[in-house]
């Protein structure tokens, strides 16, 4: 496996999605509606989503994925290794409190407006301790105390007018961090607004990231690609969802795995 021919260097971890925040309307993912077909089967979604978390740590695999609604958590946060939350939801006090009492890393990316503070912000409010309610790991509701997550870090990720992987980017990100007192970690998201969403040009963004780590910046820690089996996306019609070709993206165009290895030989080989 990838992750072992390059983990003397490298930490390969499977972006793994089950919640899609949308825009305004469209699949919103696995947990939500697992048969694809509108019937909202989320007892069915919750169990699916853990049985591939599970068979994806047997594999040897690490899993990554964005935190949307706050009780889904407490189904499958304990094979979760680092944590996401999305751009749509960096502001919310309900996410920040969320993260303050995840038990991994979590990146908050900046607004999809282009707002590298609101995510600083949301940053120092989940390194703090907080009072909400929730619900516990017998589902039942109760209050939750948290003692805030020390391991929280930004995810730059573009915004609507332009991308903010280039140097000068990072650079203005990390003196916002550092004025907050926050961690200057940052990881950078090459799709998105960092692609202009078009995901043939992510490989571009990833070989600039990759230069700007082997030129010293060290506050970047890691970068994320939106990737799939096969290139590209598909549109998902519900009434035939048996109609969809295999290891293809139903939401966002994804990079092939093909390419995906030909990136992770690049890095591996120029990073010392």
């Amino acid at each position: 496996p990838l992750v072992d021919k390059y983990k003397d260097k490298l930490l390969v971890i499977m972006r793994v999605y089950f919640e899609k925040p949308r825009t305004t309307v469209g699949w919103k993912g696995l947990v939500y509606d697992p048969d694809l077909n509108g019937t909202f089967d989320m007892i069915s979604g919750l169990k699916k989503a853990r049985k591939f978390l599970l068979d994806v740590a047997n594999l040897g695999l690490w899993s990554a994925t964005e935190f949307l609604d706050p009780i889904t958590p407490q189904y499958f946060g304990d094979l979760i290794s680092w944590g996401a939350i999305g751009a749509r939801t960096s502001e919310s006090q309900t996410h920040r409190q969320l993260a303050s009492g995840l038990s991994m890393p979590i990146g908050f990316k900046n607004g999809t407006g282009g707002s590298v503070q609101l995510a600083v912000d949301g940053i120092v409010s989940s390194n703090s301790k907080h009072g909400f309610l929730g619900v516990d790991r017998s589902g039942k509701a109760s209050i939750v105390t948290t003692r805030g997550n020390q391991d929280s870090h930004l995810i730059l990720r573009g915004g609507s007018d332009k991308p903010n992987y280039d140097a000068q980017s990072v650079s203005d990100a990390v003196n916002k961090l550092k004025d907050s007192g926050a961690n200057t970690s940052i990881i950078i998201d090459c799709s998105h607004a960092n692609s202009f969403k078009d995901h043939t040009k992510q490989p571009g963004v990833f070989r600039n990231i990759i230069d700007q780590r082997i030129s010293g910046n060290n506050n970047i820690i890691g970068l994320m690609l939106e990737s799939n089996i096969n290139p590209g996306n598909q549109k998902l019609d519900e009434s035939n969802p048996s109609n969809l070709a295999y290891g293809i993206s139903i939401t966002d165009a994804c990079i092939g795995w093909e390419e995906t290895e030909v990136l992770l030989e690049e890095a591996y080989n120029n990073i010392k």
